[in-house]
């Protein structure tokens, strides 16, 4: 089946995370957006519709992938997938004549075409023919998309489509579960070694045999399984509770990771994380709170850094995004903190705080700002633009290396197409302005995204 995922008008609206990589690329459970509706359509083939300044990230990785290709488009009929759907659990069925999904003797899903599939009136993904294909290129997607909701059948269909990086947070518990179920590894579960403390169902716990587990580790599977990844660390006096996932490489030092967690490929993990996804390669390994949060990768958050992610009087979380304030409507929302972020000893940030890419954000004795652009430094004496990108962007470099990866041309170009956006955003903070001087299970679990 061909497949091509798309971006659509909304990707802003999963800043700072999507500044730095597709849509696609998010994770939500134990696997990305893209891996989970390439496995719900069975796709053979997956082409991208994306922003341009992202095209060269899914070619560096994937050598084979079509990317904003309409040649590709229009040589066969195709599924255009939201890139923010989450779908349900199971595989595609086609629709029927009584406008319902079924399962389908038709050995071709799209000969049932063309026709939208919606979520709330949204398009989660259409199935298209040719004729309907012609005109569709990175420039006129959305046109193309207003059109269709105007001119094709649309039928409502199950899964999610993600607004809000809270909501990955809110499905996130749910998603480890429906992916632990398909993980083909599955009739390893209930292996551990000795002096390993299970706590609930055996059949729930996933840990890859190159992991390194020392004694007094604790696993609770009592309301979710517990999936520790290849060549993974976990030290003495962690905790695990399950719906939760540690990816491949990642080491925990006496974490208590609670529910509703995943932790990327080649972290390192202290003190308490809930409910919170954390993409990769990020350092956390002192005390400190993260709860209801999504963190990029490279991140370090230095010592006793806390994020609250409840306000004292239960209301519910209004966050920053774009110099807008956005009523959440929940109550548990934490920090959304994007690539290359590093924070001071100490920092505290407030519930629905986001933080752009390569932000410093420095002690003060009270809460940082909830909006900190990227390439900005907050501290005692207030906000300030990094100019300095060359070097900031050697530092990247040297710190990747350090993990055996390398600031790549394709991703130096997005990390600089983010420095055009900073004088706009920073505009309107002038309450936080300064005048200081420039300075400064063989496989992984987690996809390399």
């Amino acid at each position: 089946m061909r497949v091509c995922i798309y971006e659509d008008r909304r990707v802003r609206d999963l800043e700072p995370l999507t500044l730095t990589r597709p849509v696609a690329d998010l994770i939500c459970g134990l696997t990305t957006l893209g891996q989970k509706q390439a496995h719900y359509f069975a796709a053979k083939t997956v082409s991208h519709l994306c922003r341009p300044v992202v095209a060269d990230l899914i070619r560096g990785r994937d050598l084979v992938a079509s990317v904003n290709d309409p040649t590709w488009l229009r040589a066969a009929p195709a599924i255009l997938v939201n890139a923010r759907w989450v779908p349900p659990s199971g595989t595609f069925s086609p629709l029927d004549s009584r406008r319902a999904l079924i399962r389908s003797a038709t050995p071709n899903p799209l000969a049932d075409g063309p026709y939208l599939g919606t979520v709330k009136g949204e398009i989660a993904f259409a199935v298209l023919d040719m004729r309907w294909l012609q005109a569709v290129n990175p420039v006129t997607l959305d046109r193309c998309l207003d059109e269709w909701l105007q001119a094709l059948p649309a039928y409502e269909v199950a899964g999610t489509l993600v607004s809000r990086l809270w909501e990955l947070i809110e499905l996130n518990a749910g998603q480890i579960h429906n992916d632990f179920a398909l993980e083909s590894r599955q009739i390893d579960a209930g292996f551990r070694p000795l002096d390993f403390s299970l706590v609930g169902p055996a059949d729930r716990l996933l840990i890859h045999p190159s992991a390194r587990i020392d004694p007094m580790v604790v696993a609770d599977t009592t309301n979710g399984p517990v999936i520790i990844g290849a060549n993974a660390v976990v030290h003495s006096f962690t905790r695990l509770e399950g719906p939760c996932a540690i990816g491949a490489g990642s080491i925990l030092l006496g974490a208590r990771i609670r529910a509703g967690t995943t932790i990327g490929l080649n972290c390192r993990i202290g003190g308490e994380v809930e409910s919170s996804i954390v993409l990769g390669y990020t350092n956390k390994y002192h005390d400190g709170f993260l709860g209801h949060s999504y963190v990029g990768r490279w991140v370090n958050l230095a010592a006793a850094t806390q994020t609250s992610d409840i306000r004292c009087d239960y209301e519910p979380v209004r966050v920053s995004l774009n110099n807008r304030e956005i009523h959440t409507g929940i109550t548990k929302v934490g920090a959304f903190i994007g690539d290359h972020v590093q924070t001071g000893i100490g920092v505290l940030l407030n519930c629905g705080t986001t933080i752009g890419p390569f932000a410093r954000v420095l002690p003060t004795g009270t809460y940082a700002p909830q909006e900190i652009p990227a390439f900005h430094r907050y501290g005692p004496q207030g906000l300030k633009e990094l100019k300095d990108r060359n070097r900031l962007l050697a530092s990247a470099d040297t710190m990747m290396r350090r993990r055996g990866k390398q600031l790549t041309p394709a991703l130096a170009a997005v990390y600089r197409s983010i420095f055009g956006t900073n004088a706009v955003k920073s505009s309107n903070l002038a309450c936080y302005t300064d005048t200081l001087t420039e300075t400064m299970f063989d496989d992984p679990i987690m996809p390399d995204v």
